[in-house]
């Protein structure tokens, strides 16, 4: 993110310690740990938070398009069903009788 080089962090900590001290340098350097720590884990609970809503906007897409070919395919079947069926009914199917 930050492109900080050692130089630029011996200059950061020859600074703070000319403006802190020495006495308050250790517990603000922990106070500064800790709540860039805090900071990490945040944006990583928000990066995992969007990745999964994500994820799931996707899902939710699949599953309308999946629905959409199903309702598209149930109207190919009754139209091809429909098309098969003739307009008179059936001849009968028994058995035809021989002259005799």
């Amino acid at each position: 993110m930050f492109d900080v080089g050692f130089s630029e962090l011996c200059l950061i900590g020859l600074v703070s310690l000319l403006v802190i001290g020495p006495e308050r340098l250790p517990k603000v350097a922990r106070l500064a740990g800790f709540w860039l720590g805090k900071t990490r884990s945040m944006v990583a609970a928000v990066k995992e938070e969007i990745k999964l809503e994500l994820q799931a906007e996707e899902m939710r897409q699949i599953f309308k398009e999946q629905s959409g070919l199903n309702e598209v395919q149930q109207m190919l079947d009754e139209t091809s069903d429909a098309l098969k069926s003739p307009l008179a009914p059936p001849p009968d199917k028994t058995e035809p009788h021989e002259p005799k």
